[in-house]
C-alpha cells in the first residue's frame, strides 16, 4: 500500500465499498492469471518500458507530431486524439480517482521483472494511461480510420501493459478504456469535424485585370511557410506558369510593407500584388495591397491557409487561374489599431502614432498570443509541430487570467477573439471565415470566473461553446457562460498591465504589441469590420470545387 493511500484510508476503502463483489472476484482471477504467466524476460522488460513510455503521455505526442505532419486527416485525428487524452486525463485523475480511489494490486504477488522501477501511489480507479491510450486511439481514429486502427494495438498493449505491472486491475483498465473512448465520442458529438470548403461564398463579383502570362504581377514568395516537404517548390512553379510576373522570395530582413512600398513607388509599378504563403504572409500583403489600391492575389502557401481557402483558392492552380480570368471579388476585412488610451477611449497618445493592420480572419488577446509567441521561440530549431506542442504545453501549465475592459465593461477573462464575419465554429477562435462578405465582427470571450476556471476554461478551449455549456449548467458553477459570444460592428478593449507588461494582440498568426502603454501599463485596441475594403482574385464556386477535387485525386 502506497504511502498516499496510508495517509487517507477512506480512499483505500472506496474500492470496498463501491466495487460490487463480482468486479472484485474478477479482478483478482485476472490478476492471479496474468501472475501465473511465464515470459522471457526481455518480453517483461519490454511490457515494462511501454507502459513507462506513455508516462505523462509522452508515447501519444511524439506519435500526435508525426501524424500532424502528415497533413490531411490524419492532422486533424493528432489534433482531436491529443485534446480527447488531455480531458480524458483531466476526468480520469481529477475526479475519478477521488471519487472511486481503490487500492493497487499488492506487488508482493506480481514478479519483480514485471514490476514498473517506480511504483505509483495515486488511488487506483479508473486507470489514467488506459483513458489517455483510448481517448487518444479513438480520437485519431474518427477522424482518420486508417491511422487509428494502426494505432489501436498500440493502445492496447498500454492498457495491458499496467495489468501485466501489477499497476492496477482489469477493473480500472475496463474504466478508463470506457471514460476515453466516452470522452472522444461526446467530444466529436459537441464538436464535429469541420466541413471542407465546397464553395466560394456570396461576395460582389469584380472584374480584375486579367493577366495571361502573369505581366505586371509581383508575387512574394515566403519559403519558410508551411511545413509540407512534399510540396513543389513555388517560385519555380509560379515562374513556368507566369513568365510574365515578377517573383520575388522572401529573404532575411525583408520587411513586406516596405518592399511593396517600394515597388508601388518604382518607375514601373505592378498592376497587381501577390502572395504564396501562410496566413500571416497573406495578411500582411493584404494590408498594402488596401492601402496602394491593387488587387490581391492569393496563393496557398502556407500550414493552414485560412482565407486563401475561403476565397476559393485552394491551390496555386486554381489561383492562377482566377488571375488569367481576371475573375474576383470584393471582400471584408477588419482594420485592427493599437494605441495608449486609457479605458474610457481617451487617448493619451496622438491618432497619427496609432497602427492600423489589416485583418482577414481573426485577432486576439490573452492565452492564443501567447501560445503564437511561445511557438515562435522555438519554431526554427524544432519546427512548427513539434514548437506547436511545446508552446502548448508551456502556455497552459503558466497560464494567468487578464484583466480586459470591452465596450466600458471590466472583465477578468483568458482570452478575447474576435473573428471578421459571423462563424460558425463552436470553438473560442475561429480561423476559418465561412463568408467574404458578412458585415460584422463575431466575438468570443472566454471568461475566468468561478469555480475552478482553468479547467472551464480548458475545456471551453478543447471542445468549444457547446462543452463549455454543458459545464456550465453543472451545480455549484456560475450561472454565467465562460465563452461569452456576441456580434458587431465594432469593438474596443482595454487590457490592464501584467506584472508592469500586458500582453499583444495576435492577428492572422502574427502578434503586434503597443509601442507605448497607458498608466495602468496596459494599452487599448480598436477592431472594426471594412466592408468590401479589399479586392481579391477569386474563382467561381464550381471552379474552385473542380480544380480542388481534381487536385487532391
Amino acid at each position: 500500500m502506497g504511502p498516499k493511500m496510508l495517509m487517507n484510508p477512506l480512499v483505500a476503502m472506496r474500492r470496498l465499498m463501491i466495487m460490487p463483489p463480482g468486479v472484485r472476484r474478477m479482478d483478482a482471477r485476472a490478476a492471479d492469471s496474468i501472475n501465473r504467466l511465464h515470459h522471457r524476460r526481455w518480453l517483461d522488460r519490454g511490457i515494462a518500458q511501454l507502459s513507462r513510455s506513455a508516462d505523462r503521455s509522452m508515447l501519444w505526442a511524439v506519435i500526435a507530431i508525426a501524424l500532424y505532419g502528415s497533413g490531411g486527416s490524419p492532422r486533424r485525428g493528432a489534433v482531436r486524439g491529443f485534446a480527447s487524452l488531455i480531458l480524458s486525463s483531466i476526468v480520469a485523475n481529477l475526479i475519478g480517482k477521488n471519487v472511486f480511489g481503490g487500492d493497487r494490486p499488492l506487488l508482493k504477488n506480481v514478479p519483480i521483472g514485471r514490476q514498473l522501477k517506480k511504483t505509483p501511489t495515486s488511488p487506483s480507479f479508473p486507470s489514467g494511461h488506459t483513458a489517455s491510450a483510448v481517448a487518444f486511439a479513438t480520437g485519431v481514429a474518427l477522424e482518420s480510420g486508417p491511422s487509428g486502427a494502426a494505432i489501436a494495438p498500440l493502445s492496447a498493449a498500454v492498457a495491458y501493459s499496467r495489468m501485466h505491472t501489477g499497476a492496477h486491475w482489469l477493473s480500472d483498465v475496463l474504466g478508463g478504456a470506457a471514460l476515453g473512448a466516452a470522452v472522444a465520442v461526446v467530444g466529436r458529438m459537441l464538436l464535429p469535424a469541420p466541413s471542407p470548403v465546397k464553395d466560394v461564398a456570396k461576395a460582389p463579383a469584380v472584374p480584375l485585370p486579367a493577366l495571361g502570362d502573369g505581366a505586371g504581377a509581383f508575387i512574394i514568395v515566403n519559403p519558410s511557410s508551411g511545413i509540407d516537404p512534399r510540396r513543389p517548390d513555388p517560385v519555380r512553379e509560379l515562374g513556368q506558369a507566369l513568365p510574365g510576373a515578377v517573383i520575388h522570395p522572401l529573404q532575411g530582413g525583408d520587411d513586406i510593407a516596405t518592399l511593396v512600398r517600394d515597388v508601388v513607388a518604382s518607375a514601373d509599378p505592378p498592376r497587381v500584388l501577390g502572395i504564396c504563403g501562410g496566413d500571416g504572409s497573406v495578411a500582411a500583403v493584404a494590408d498594402a495591397a488596401r492601402h496602394a489600391g491593387l488587387p490581391l492575389l492569393v496563393l496557398p502557401g502556407g500550414t493552414f491557409n485560412h482565407f486563401a481557402r475561403t476565397s476559393g483558392a485552394l491551390t496555386i492552380d486554381v489561383g492562377i487561374a482566377a488571375l488569367r480570368a481576371g475573375a474576383g471579388r470584393r471582400v471584408d476585412v477588419a482594420e485592427l489599431k493599437l494605441d495608449d488610451g486609457a479605458e474610457g477611449g481617451e487617448k493619451t497618445g496622438s491618432e497619427a502614432d496609432r497602427r492600423a493592420m489589416t485583418v482577414l480572419n481573426a485577432a486576439s488577446v490573452g492565452i492564443y498570443p501567447d501560445f503564437i509567441a511561445e511557438r515562435e521561440k522555438h519554431e526554427k530549431r524544432l519546427g512548427k509541430p513539434v514548437a506547436a506542442v511545446v508552446a502548448a504545453v508551456r502556455v497552459l501549465a503558466g497560464a494567468d487570467p487578464i484583466e480586459v475592459t470591452v465596450d466600458g465593461r471590466r472583465a477578468t477573462v483568458w482570452s478575447v477573439a474576435v473573428s471578421v464575419g459571423r462563424n460558425s465554429s463552436v470553438s473560442m477562435v475561429p480561423m476559418q471565415r465561412r463568408r467574404l462578405d458578412d458585415g460584422a465582427l463575431d466575438v468570443r470571450v472566454l471568461h475566468a470566473r468561478g469555480r475552478s476556471p482553468g479547467i472551464r476554461g480548458l475545456v471551453a478551449l478543447a471542445f468549444g461553446r457547446k462543452a463549455s455549456a454543458v459545464l456550465d449548467r453543472l451545480p455549484r458553477l456560475p450561472e454565467t457562460a465562460t465563452i461569452e459570444a456576441f456580434t458587431t460592428d465594432e469593438i474596443r478593449v482595454h487590457v490592464r498591465g501584467r506584472d508592469g507588461d500586458a500582453a499583444g494582440f495576435a492577428h492572422d498568426g502574427e502578434v503586434s504589441t503597443p509601442e507605448n502603454r497607458a498608466h495602468d501599463g496596459g494599452y487599448s485596441a480598436s477592431i472594426r469590420i471594412m466592408p468590401g475594403a479589399l479586392e481579391v482574385y477569386s474563382p467561381g464556386p464550381s471552379e474552385s470545387r473542380q480544380r480542388g477535387l481534381s487536385h487532391q485525386a
